[in-house]
Parts: structure tokens; C-alpha cells; sequence
């Protein structure tokens, strides 16, 4: 049979199951990440992957999805539809044994698939036995075929419900709250940046979603709902991701092809800020701990740069080396590549370890750029000269890292002198509280737990380092402080900024700020100044925000607190009659016993841990709200000003 013949004869045989289905329900953070609402809306991922890969296949073009009004989520293509014929190895419909057994399904045989997002993933099956009830509907062959499932069992077999000339699957699942105790509720900001991110990865493929449980009368659904389409690709993603900054050169570098084997697509471009954004994809999957292709795509640029810029004589009056960092800096970069059998590794199993994707995107980048340095002589040395600067940044910064490296590995005597440790040697078990203010700092040292509460209090509004050069960053007292504090290092040997977390002192970070405008802008401030240089630390799970309550309600001797509005009047009106109601502008306004019982104490509190759900999208955002640009910020503040608290 020709290749062609294969990769059309999409049928039963084509379906390989792995193994069983047994430990799914029993232990779901295995195959899902968790149970809380990353995992949950890893459910939709896994489901869109699968009309994701027919896409990449080049049988789908057209896919949907529709949060319903009960939190069940319906999706849609137009590929080829699972097959429903005899599996003949396992006895029943290939369509049961996509959806009940785990690892089954036509990606793992490689005439029906040749590349696979989903390989990353863990596959329907489990995303049924997650589900209390799941539908799969089939459009094939002229039928529409129909099979129902109670977390992860059949209900009845695979059975023929009418004609159809349409072709395609659709799923519709709910999340079985036994196992997603904390919440099955979908954000649907979460779902839309991930199906915009798809959109771009693989151009040419439309995909909708539409929010059942939000009205909209001007859209033509009547519900919330966006569609996106992308006809170049990363061109465009890096276009979107790079709106809120001052470009410095006017076009993107651009480039897609097939080096030894591998497609390999690359977007870059430069602009004004000090900061270098590379957002790395392996077949769709977001690969936010880098891997051989960036390996690749770093020596790729660095390489073909410094080439470059040694034969224009730009370098010569520099006293020192020009490094691989000062090539990169104010760079965004996305680079896209597809390999049939991926080989991930690192802590959360997404460095791409397949050697030969290296040496295919280091050809790549250097051939691309080679030819645009060429033809676009201005752009080139506006480039170089955005190096040179970089260069004697990265000079100065030098001494200032090396000044908050020797106080970070000094004894106990070299800790900030505000800080107020506790006593407790595991890391493991401390935790640190960067509080605003001496005063609130005060209140928080007199309320802690000694034994394993630490208290860092910050002097005011630290540095926004979204609009700083780095050196200047390295010189701030409050953000020295911090690396201080933490004990943690700068620098390895692959990337000079990169955070060595061997030497953490604590492993939870809590961010303590008043519940006001100020302590948000605060807040938001210090959450910069992580995701830009420690983001490891943000991506290890270590950073957390407090939430101090907004209210004390009190009647008598009854006395409540309130963390919102509602939950004031609520309580209000279950004491009834007069009551009194004391609005905490700021932490001080506690008295260390308050501070403990509703703030700081593990029994009641409640910590809110900070992850990265789409690394592209926080770093749209926060360029958006930090950076120079004013009009981006101004839409978003309108558009979202329905959501904020804002005290006058």
C-alpha cells in the first residue's frame, strides 16, 4: 500500500491501545498535573488536541467550543471522525476504545499520524474517565454514530442515531466534581488564549469558542464568543505579542521550512525594551523549559550575529567581548518546530531533549538571518547597535549581580537587616512574607508564627522592571533585598540569567499587600519584577498572594470577617439588626492577632499560588500594563474595570 493509500485508510486497525484504564480515577494528578483549575481545563486541551492533530494531518480545518451554561464543555471538528468500525484486537468499536482505554487512539500509529500534539498529552480516554458523563457523537460514512459514558464506562454500545453528509467528531463532557473538588468552573479568558495560541501555531485552521453562560446581544450567537483565524502564522502571533512595545526595527524575521527532517518555523523581532522574550513550541506544546531546539535558535542568532557585526567593524572600539545575552536582549522570538517522536524531559516534562532538532534550527535561524541582515543593510545596524548598548548595560550590571551574589553567600550576618528570619532550618517548611511597609511589616512580626514565618517588609513601590535597564535593576536595595533573602543565585552556564534554586530559603513566597489600589499596584509590581528575573521560582510553585479580608462585621460580641462586598451584606443581614462595620484600608489597621487569625495562620488562610497557565499571554500582559505604552493599558483598564474594587 502507497503512503498516500495508508494516511487515507483511517479505519479501526489504525487504533492502538497501550494500557488500561485503572489508576486514572485514583490517582487523576498523574495524567492531568491536578485537580484544581490547571487540570481541569487540561480536560479541554487534551479534547482540542485530538482535532488539533487531525489539522496538522491536513484533514480539519474548522474547529469549536462551547462552554455550556452547566460548566459541561462541547467540542467540534470537521476531520475525518473517529473510526466506530470492529477493533478487532480488543472485540468492540474503535470509538470505545479511543474513549476507554488510555493511550489508545490513531496518533500512536505512524501512517495515520505523522506528528502529534496530543503525544505530549494523556489522550480522550482519560479526560472520560475525569468526566461523571461524556458524549462522543461521530459523523462518518454517511451516519452519525453515537456512544454515552459515566465516568469512563460505556453506558451502551456504539449505535447508528441517523444520516449525515457531514463528517467530523464532537465531544461534550462534564468534569465529575468528586474528583474536582474545588471548582468545575471554566474560565473562559484561560480556554480563549489558548485556542488564540493554537490559532496562530497552525495557520489556516479556524477555531471558535463561545461562552454559553455570558450573554452578549451585539454578537451574532448572542454569547460571549470569539473566532480566530490566522493566515501567517507566527508573523501575526509575534505581531499580537509584541503590540504594547516600541518596535525597533519595521519588519519580522521571519522564516518556515524542513531542515534534516524537521518543519521548523521561526518569528522574531526587535524592540526598545531590556528584556528578551523567546516563547518556544513543540508540536503546539508550549515548551516553557526551553530544550535543544532553543539551544539551537540561540546559537543559530548568536553565530550568524556575531558574524555580522565583526565584519561591519561596529565592535572595535569595544573594550570587552560582546556576550550571547546582548544579542538577545530586547528580542521576542517564537520558534515553532514538529518532530514525530518527541523526547521530553526536566521537572515538568517540557525541555525537548531530541538532539537532532538542534542542529535543524541552528541552520535554520542562521540562514534566515543571514539573508535579512543582507537585504535590509538599516535594520542590521540598528540590530548591532541595540547590541553595543546591551553589551556595556550588561557591563555595568556585572558588578551590581556581583554585589547581590556576595551578600546572598554570606553567613546569616549578610542577611538584610529587615528581615525577620524564623527559626526553622527545612526550606521545605518556611515560608517569607514580603510585606508593604514598616508598619504593616511590624504588625506582621508581632503576628507570625517564629518557628516557621519569616517577615521581609518592603520600603514603599519597588522598581517597575518592565521600563529598567538591567544594571539598575541589580542596584535597587528592595529587589537586592529580595535575592538576599531568598538565597538564591543568578546565572548558570547555558544562561547568565537564569535563577539557581538550589539554595532557596523558603519554598512558599507570599506576597502580603493591602487589600486597596496601592497594594495592587504593589503587588503587580513585585509579581514583574518575579516573572522577568525569577521566573523559576514562579514556575516551581513557589509564589503565593495573601488575601487579607476587606471587613470585620461585628454585633456584640459576634464578629465575622469579609474578603468582598457581598459576603459583608450577606453576613450582615445573618446578624440581624444594626451592626457594626470596620472597612481595613491597609494591613496596619490589624492588630497582630487579626493579622494571624484571618491572613497568616495555615488553618484559615487563604493563599492564592501564582502559576503560569500561557507564558505568551502573561508576557503580552504584563508588557501591556507595565511598559510605556499608554493606549493598550487604557482598553484593558475599560475593558476590565467592571471587575476592579476601586477605592476613592
Amino acid at each position: 500500500m502507497s503512503e498516500e493509500a495508508k494516511k487515507q485508510n483511517y479505519s479501526a486497525d489504525s487504533i492502538q491501545a497501550l494500557e488500561g484504564m485503572e489508576h486514572v480515577r485514583m490517582r487523576p494528578s498523574m495524567y492531568i498535573g491536578d485537580v484544581g483549575v490547571r487540570g481541569l481545563h487540561h480536560l479541554v486541551y487534551e479534547v482540542v488536541d485530538n482535532s488539533i492533530d487531525e489539522a496538522m494531518g491536513g484533514h480539519c480545518d474548522t474547529i469549536s467550543v462551547v462552554i455550556n451554561e452547566d460548566n459541561s464543555v462541547t467540542t467540534r471538528d470537521n476531520g475525518r471522525g473517529i473510526p466506530v468500525d470492529l477493533h478487532k484486537k480488543e472485540g468492540i468499536s474503535a470509538l470505545e476504545v479511543v474513549m476507554t482505554k488510555i493511550g489508545a487512539g490513531g496518533k500512536f500509529d505512524k501512517d495515520s499520524y505523522k506528528v502529534s500534539g496530543g503525544l505530549h498529552g494523556v489522550g480522550v480516554s482519560v479526560v472520560n474517565a475525569l468526566s461523571s458523563l461524556l458524549k462522543a457523537t461521530v459523523f462518518r460514512d454517511g451516519k452519525i454514530w453515537e456512544q454515552e459514558y459515566e465516568r469512563g464506562k460505556a453506558l451502551y454500545p456504539v449505535k447508528s442515531v441517523g444520516d449525515s453528509d457531514e463528517r467530523g467528531t464532537e465531544v461534550t463532557f462534564m468534569p465529575d466534581t468528586s474528583i474536582f473538588t474545588q471548582t468545575i468552573e471554566y474560565s473562559y479568558e484561560t480556554l480563549a488564549n489558548r485556542m488564540r495560541e493554537l490559532s496562530y501555531l497552525n495557520k489556516g485552521v479556524t477555531i471558535s469558542i463561545m461562552d454559553k453562560r455570558q450573554k452578549d446581544m451585539d454578537s451574532e450567537s448572542g454569547y460571549v464568543g470569539e473566532v480566530f483565524h490566522s493566515t501567517e502564522g507566527l508573523k501575526e502571533f509575534i505581531t499580537f505579542l509584541d503590540s504594547n512595545r516600541e518596535r525597533l526595527i519595521r519588519n519580522v524575521i521571519y522564516m518556515e521550512g524542513e531542515k534534516n527532517g524537521v518543519p521548523v518555523e521561526v518569528a522574531m523581532v526587535y524592540n526598545t525594551s531590556y528584556t528578551e522574550n523567546l516563547h518556544s513550541y513543540v508540536n503546539n506544546i508550549n515548551t516553557h523549559e526551553g530544550g535543544t531546539h532553543l539551544s539551537g535558535f540561540r546559537r543559530g542568532l548568536t553565530g550568524t550575529l556575531k558574524k555580522y557585526a565583526d565584519a561591519s567593524g561596529m565592535l572595535e572600539k569595544l573594550k570587552f567581548d560582546v556576550q550571547g545575552d546582548d544579542f538577545r536582549e530586547g528580542l521576542t522570538a517564537i520558534i515553532s518546530v514538529k518532530v514525530a517522536e518527541p523526547q521530553f524531559e526536566g521537572q515538568t516534562k517540557t525541555k525537548l531533549g531530541n538532539r537532532e532538532v538542534s542542529a535543524a534550527v541552528s541552520q535554520s535561524v542562521s540562514e534566515m538571518l543571514t539573508n535579512y541582515l543582507e537585504e535590509n543593510p538599516d535594520d542590521a545596524k540598528i540590530i548591532v547597535q541595540k547590541v553595543i548598548l546591551a553589551a556595556q548595560a550588561r557591563h555595568a550590571a556585572t558588578k551590581a549581580r556581583e554585589m547581590v551574589q556576595r551578600k546572598t553567600v554570606m553567613s546569616i550576618g549578610g542577611l538584610p537587616g529587615k528581615l525577620s528570619d524564623c527559626s526553622e532550618q527545612d526550606p521545605a517548611l518556611c515560608e517569607v512574607f514580603l510585606v508593604e511597609g514598616d508598619s504593616a511589616g511590624g504588625t506582621a512580626k508581632q503576628g507570625r508564627d517564629r518557628n516557621f514565618q519569616a517577615i521581609l517588609p518592603l520600603r514603599g513601590k519597588i522598581l517597575n522592571v518592565e521600563k529598567a535597564m538591567q544594571h539598575k535593576v541589580f542596584a535597587n536595595e528592595e529587589i537586592k533585598n529580595i535575592y538576599t533573602a531568598l538565597g538564591v543565585t543568578i546565572g548558570t552556564e547555558e544562561d547568565s540569567k537564569a535563577l539557581n534554586l538550589e539554595k532557596l530559603r523558603y519554598h512558599k513566597v507570599v506576597i502580603m499587600c493591602d487589600a486597596d489600589v496601592d497594594g495592587s499596584h504593589i503587588e503587580t509590581l513585585i509579581l514583574t519584577f518575579f516573572f522577568r528575573y525569577m521566573r523559576e521560582l514562579v514556575e516551581g510553585g513557589h509564589v503565593y498572594i495573601a488575601t487579607p479580608p476587606l471587613y470585620l462585621v461585628k454585633k456584640g460580641a459576634k464578629k465575622r470577617y469579609a474578603w468582598s462586598d457581598e459576603e459583608r451584606d450577606e453576613i450582615a443581614k445573618s446578624f440581624n439588626g444594626s451592626v457594626g462595620i470596620q472597612r481595613y484600608k491597609g494591613l496596619g489597621e490589624m492588630n497582630a492577632e487579626q493579622l494571624w487569625d484571618t491572613t497568616m495562620n495555615p488553618e484559615f488562610r487563604t493563599l492564592r499560588q501564582i502559576v503560569i497557565d500561557n507564558a505568551a499571554e502573561t508576557d503580552r500582559v504584563f508588557s501591556m500594563l507595565m511598559g510605556d505604552e499608554v493606549p493598550p493599558r487604557r482598553e484593558f483598564i475599560e475593558k476590565n474595570a467592571v471587575y476592579a474594587n476601586i477605592d476613592t
